[in-house]
C-alpha cells in the first residue's frame, strides 16, 4: 500500500513539474524574443513610417505563430529594429535614407541620461573630418571646452588640432574604438599650409560623468547705440530652462536692442524647452501657435477634436510658475553650422511666421522630425516596465511644422548670410572678431564685416564629432508620452 501512494505522489509531483515548465514556457520567452517581440509592438503602434514598412502593417502576419517566427530569426534586436525602419542611414548611407535618426539602446538609464546631457565625457568637443579629400586619415579640430571638466584642467583650447590618439594615427577604421576609450592621450599638429604635422604636444584626458550646462556663454557686446546680447546655446535640456530663464533676465536687466543667438553646435533636445526658448526671445505672441505634431496615419486616425488640438506647441508666459523673461523682439540673429539640428532648427522655423529671423553661417542639419521614448510595456511608458531587459527605442514618431504648416526641411535651413567655419580662423568664441559672430554684428550695425579667409581645401565635410562619439545625439524629442497618444493607443 506504501508503495502504490509512495508512486502515485511521485507521479503527481513530475506531471505538476511538467505542468508548471509549460506555465512558464507560456509565460516566460527567451530574452531576445521578449525585446524582439516590445520591438515590433512599439514601432506598429508608434513609427511615423509604420505604414510605409510593409512588416510593420496591422495584416503582416496571419497569426501570433507567424510572427513569433519572424521575430525568432533575429538573434539581434538592434537588427529586427533596423530592418523594420524606412530606410534607415546604415543602409542607405549615400544620400538615400529616409531615417536618418531612429535608434535603439539597451540599458534605457544611459538613454534618459543622454537626452538630459549627461554622458560620459572629459569635456572636449571637437569634430573629426578627413585630413584630404578621398583620405583615410582624420583629424580633429577642438571646438570648445566645457566649463568644469577634465579637458578644462588641461593645456588645450578652441582651434587646436589632433591626429593621433595614443601614438596611433586616426582613421575612418579606428577613430570609434580610439575615441571611445575611458583614457587616452592626443598628439596634437599643426597645419603648415598643405599638410597636418604633428608637434610634439601631447594632452592626457579622462571621461567621467559629466553634466554639460548648455549656456556656454552669456554676455553684452556694446557696438555704438546697440547693445547686443549675445547666447551660446549648445543644448535644449529640460533641467536647465529655469536657468536659461534666468539668462534672459540678466540681458533684459542690461537693456539690450539685439539678440544673437549662437545654436552652431546645438544638436536638439525638447521640444518644450525649444517653446520656451521662443517664448523669451519674443513675448508678444503668448497662446499663438508655435509648431504643429503630426504622427502616423493609424494614429492621427483615432484622434478627437481634442487631441488635435493637443498636437500645437504655444507660445507660453511661464516655466513653472516663473514668469518668462521675455525680450519682445521684432528680430533675431542665430548662428547655424551643419551641427545645427532637431529642437535648434525648430526654433528658427517656429519664429519665423512671427518675427524676422536673420541666419548667419552654414546651412543646418535638415531634422524635421522628433520622437520620445518608447519601453517595453503595456503602454509603452515606463509604467509597469518589462522588468527582464532594459532595452529603450528611440524612433521617430512625429513630423513638425509651424504655424505657416512649413515643415519641409529635410535638406537643411540655408543662411541668410553665409559663412563656413574654417579651423585657420576660429577665433576665440563671444569675442566680437570670432568670424561668425562679428558678421551677425556688422550686419545690426552696418559695419563692414572682417574678411574671412575659407579655402575649400581646408574646409572639408564633418565624418563625426564628440557629441556623437559620447551618445548625444542630434535630437527633438517629448519629455513624456502625450496625451494624445495615450487616448489613441489600443
Amino acid at each position: 500500500m506504501k508503495t502504490i501512494l509512495r508512486s502515485a505522489l511521485l507521479l503527481c509531483m513530475l506531471a505538476f513539474s511538467l505542468q508548471s515548465c509549460e506555465d512558464q514556457d507560456d509565460v516566460m520567452s527567451p530574452s531576445h524574443l521578449q525585446v524582439n517581440d516590445f520591438v515590433w509592438r512599439g514601432l506598429n503602434e508608434v513609427y511615423l513610417w509604420q505604414a510605409d514598412v510593409p512588416n510593420l502593417a496591422d495584416d503582416r502576419f496571419a497569426s501570433k505563430a507567424d510572427l513569433e517566427n519572424y521575430l525568432a530569426g533575429y538573434s539581434r534586436p538592434e537588427d529586427l529594429f533596423q530592418d523594420l525602419l524606412n530606410k534607415p542611414i546604415s543602409k542607405y548611407p549615400n544620400g538615400n535614407a529616409i531615417d536618418r535618426f531612429s535608434w535603439i539602446v539597451d540599458d534605457y538609464t544611459v538613454l534618459e541620461q543622454e537626452l538630459n546631457g549627461i554622458s560620459k565625457n572629459n569635456g572636449l568637443d571637437f569634430k573629426l573630418t578627413r585630413v584630404a579629400q578621398g583620405s583615410n586619415d582624420l583629424v580633429g579640430y577642438v571646438r570648445y571646452v566645457i566649463p568644469n571638466s577634465n579637458a578644462s584642467t588641461k593645456d588645450i583650447k578652441r582651434g587646436d588640432l589632433f591626429t593621433s590618439i595614443n601614438g596611433t594615427k586616426l582613421t575612418i577604421s579606428n577613430y570609434q574604438s580610439l575615441l571611445n576609450t575611458d583614457n587616452y592621450t592626443l598628439d596634437l599638429a599643426d597645419f603648415n599650409g598643405s599638410a597636418f604635422v604633428l608637434n610634439g604636444k601631447t594632452v592626457s584626458l579622462s571621461k567621467t560623468t559629466l553634466e554639460e550646462n548648455p549656456i556656454l556663454i552669456n554676455k553684452v557686446i556694446e557696438s555704438g547705440e546697440h547693445k547686443i546680447g549675445y547666447l551660446m546655446y549648445n543644448g535644449f535640456y529640460a533641467g536647465y530652462d529655469a536657468r536659461l530663464n534666468q539668462a534672459f533676465g540678466d540681458l533684459k536687466g542690461k537693456g539690450i536692442t539685439d539678440l544673437v543667438l549662437d545654436l552652431r553646435y546645438n544638436g536638439g533636445g525638447s521640444v518644450r524647452s525649444s517653446t520656451r526658448l521662443a517664448s523669451m526671445i519674443t513675448g508678444q505672441f503668448e497662446g499663438k501657435i508655435f509648431s504643429k505634431r503630426q504622427y502616423n496615419f493609424k494614429l492621427m486616425a483615432g484622434m478627437t477634436a481634442d487631441d488635435l488640438e493637443l498636437l500645437n506647441e504655444r507660445f507660453v508666459k511661464s516655466i513653472d510658475g516663473a514668469v518668462i523673461n521675455s525680450l519682445n523682439l521684432a528680430r533675431v540673429f542665430i548662428i547655424t553650422t551643419a551641427n545645427t539640428a532637431s529642437a535648434s532648427e525648430l526654433v528658427i522655423n517656429g519664429l519665423k511666421p512671427y518675427i524676422e529671423v536673420i541666419q548667419v553661417g552654414e546651412i543646418t542639419t535638415g531634422k524635421n522630425v522628433g520622437s520620445f521614448t518608447v519601453y517595453d510595456s503595456p503602454t509603452l511608458t515606463k509604467t509597469k516596465v518589462n522588468p527582464n531587459h532594459r532595452y529603450a527605442m528611440q524612433p521617430l514618431v512625429f513630423k513638425i511644422a509651424n504655424a505657416a504648416d512649413f515643415g519641409d526641411y529635410t535638406q537643411g535651413l540655408p543662411p541668410t548670410y553665409e559663412q563656413r567655419e574654417s579651423f585657420k580662423t576660429y577665433g576665440v568664441l563671444g569675442e566680437s572678431s570670432e568670424p561668425l559672430l562679428n558678421l551677425a554684428i556688422s550686419k545690426i550695425t552696418g559695419a563692414t564685416a572682417k574678411k574671412v579667409q575659407t579655402e575649400q581645401d581646408v574646409v572639408l565635410p564633418e565624418i563625426s564629432n564628440s557629441k556623437k562619439i559620447n551618445g548625444l545625439r542630434n535630437e527633438m524629442y517629448l519629455e513624456n508620452v502625450p496625451k494624445e497618444f495615450m487616448r489613441t493607443l489600443k
